[in-house]
């Protein structure tokens, strides 16, 4: 299985019949997901409208979109590696090109996921526009 772009991630989402396979598998995903330094995980850097606690950090370097992220939810860690393969080491264009309407739709993250964690989901995208605007 490829996980290293959205569209192999997507391809890779298409082999499990079960939905519960699924989830495992975003859990396993977010295993992925280097941990953020405690140091980092301060009141400037939480993701608010998230249930579970996020801290999120970006900028630009070199002309590229760099971010780092962490929760204390596995099946968070496993949407912000979902997030860094749809944002990460991204130029202005590609960052605002990313329709990540339609690549929650075709993970069928929107038939599965619960509002709360829907919600969560979007309040990082919010947070990534947020942080990649400043820089």
């Amino acid at each position: 299985m490829s996980e290293t772009t959205l569209d192999g991630l997507i391809g890779s989402f298409s082999l499990f019949d079960d939905w519960e396979d699924k989830y495992r598998y975003i859990i396993d995903l977010g295993r992925r997901v280097p941990v953020m330094d405690p140091a980092l995980k301060v009141d400037e850097h939480f993701v608010k409208g998230c249930t579970s606690k996020v801290w999120m950090i970006a900028g630009w370097r070199d002309g590229r979109f760099h971010f780092e992220a962490d929760s204390d939810a596995q099946i968070i860690r496993g949407l912000i590696y979902i997030l860094m393969l749809a944002y990460e080491g991204k130029d202005r264009a590609g960052v605002e090109s990313v329709d990540i309407q339609q690549v929650f739709s075709d993970l069928e993250l929107d038939q599965h996921l619960s509002p709360n964690r829907r919600n969560g989901f979007f309040a990082m995208v919010e947070k990534i526009m947020a942080l990649a605007r400043l820089g």
